[in-house]
């Protein structure tokens, strides 16, 4: 089955021109009203962990770097509230592991902060960078007293 007939109550020509909306739009392309309530939800899947929906909704076209209106990426959202495998589903789907919200943060170094060892071991193995971001999530693992993740993070 196509990706885009998994998702529910989006007909195909809503989902491209969202998509459409999210690929080309600038500063001054006013926001579709679609596209802002299939953003929040597509937030909403990473947030709450619903890695398969959230996998199928990006094979479907919906941008795995989407960002929000806090710099939050989609796997920084799934890395901060400790859903490993929404966070898997996005590394493989090509999502930058390094990409640092307007905080510059990182979903490495929210991880670190929020102890959630399955996330760090995957964005680790995904290439993130231990040094990106400020604080850095090896400064975050040395604040917290993390051995176990500077070990991770150092080597």
């Amino acid at each position: 089955m196509p990706a885009s007939a998994a998702i529910p109550n989006l007909h195909r020509k809503t989902l491209v021109s969202v998509i459409c909306t999210f690929v080309v739009m600038d500063d001054n392309t006013p926001l579709d009203p679609d596209a802002i309530e299939l953003a929040g939800r597509v937030f909403d899947m990473a947030r709450t962990g619903d890695a398969a929906t959230l996998a199928s909704y990006v094979d479907a076209g919906i941008p795995v770097d989407l960002t929000n209106e806090s710099g939050d990426t989609l796997v920084m959202l799934a890395a901060y509230h400790g859903h490993a495998d929404a966070v898997v589903a996005l590394i493989e789907r090509g999502a930058d592991v390094n990409r640092a919200n307007d905080k510059n943060q990182t979903p490495l170094a929210g991880a670190v902060f929020k102890g959630e060892d399955a996330v760090v071991k995957a964005l680790v193995s995904g290439g993130a960078d231990p040094r990106g971001g400020h604080p850095t999530a090896i400064d975050a693992a040395r604040m917290f007293g993390r051995e176990d993740y500077l070990s991770l993070l150092e080597s």
